[in-house]
Parts: structure tokens; sequence; C-alpha cells
């Protein structure tokens, strides 16, 4: 057998692994550039109200924008987010928020996973979450990382893209 069957093998023996230890969905992060994620605890209920707390609050009438500094905790239901800065951005038509955008190191909570970013942009209207720079995403023991996480919150699908790498622990779900 050349080694390029050597290698196919391999592969084949470690799909069935992991398709028999339920992970196949992560493994495809390993080998691929880009990978859909299945992210069961992020649906969200993304019209639940948004609470935030911060060391400080900016406002801007002009701008129509509120910026959140220093230790800030986002809550809306079980989801929860902490960064060192969020910006308000209020829909121009109306006076409700359209998005949120953290930046200064972020975590991002929903259940049993995680995930960490440089920065984030929550898009109410499409209840999206694009986290981008040095994200890892971990879900209980296993975890992967890339360059930029797209989450749909109304489905818990999600893309991650840029150099995906993925650590699967044998025997977990």
């Amino acid at each position: 057998m050349n080694i390029l069957g050597v290698y196919v093998s391999e592969f084949r023996k470690l799909a069935f692994a992991l398709a028999l230890a339920g992970l196949l969905p992560l493994a495809s992060g390993a080998i691929a550039q880009g990978t859909s994620v299945a992210f069961g605890s992020f649906q969200h209920d993304s019209t639940l109200p948004i609470e935030v707390t911060s060391d400080q609050l900016s406002v801007a009438q002009e701008t129509g924008k509120a910026i959140f500094s220093g230790n800030v905790l986002v809550g809306q239901g079980e989801l929860k987010l902490s960064a060192g800065t969020v910006e308000v951005i209020y829909a121009e038509d109306t006076e409700e928020i359209a998005r949120l955008m953290a930046s200064g190191g972020v975590t991002m909570t929903n259940g049993n996973e995680a995930v960490e970013a440089q920065s984030a942009d929550y898009d109410l209207k499409s209840a999206t979450v694009t986290l981008t720079g040095d994200v890892i995403l971990t879900q209980g023991p296993n975890a992967i990382s890339g360059e930029r996480l797209v989450i749909d919150l109304e489905t818990g699908n999600g893309q991650i893209d840029g150099r995906v790498r993925t650590i699967l622990q044998p025997g977990s779900k």
C-alpha cells in the first residue's frame, strides 16, 4: 500500500471512531479551512430583554450610540457576554437596539459552551453573532479554534473559518 493509501485508511478509522463517539460533525474542523458546526446550546431567543452592567457609560445623542466600558457584562436570557467595551448601536428608523459591538477581549457563554475572541458583533435583527480574532470555542472537553466564527442564534448553527483547528477528547460527546 502506498503512503496515500495509509493516510486514507487512517482517516477512515478516525472518522469511524468519531462517528461512534457522536463527534463526526466536529471532526471536519480538523481537516478543513472552514467548517460548519452545531452549537446546540447557542440557540437563543433574541427578543428577550438585554441587561448591561459596566464601570462607565458614555452616550452620544448626535450619533445615537451608547458606549459601555470597563468590565462590561451583557446578559440576554441564558446568553452572557463579557468584554472591555460594548458599543450599542440603535436602528436609524426606530429607537430599538440594532447591534452590539464588543471589543477588548470577548467571552460569550450559553449552557456548557463558551467562546472567546478579540471582538464580537451581535446583530439583533438577524440574530447572528460574528466573533473575530483568535476565536476559541469550547464544547465540554472539546475545542475548536479559528479566526472568525458566525453563529445563527435562532438555529444554533455556525461557521468557523481561518485555519480551523479542532481538539477532540476521546470518549466525549
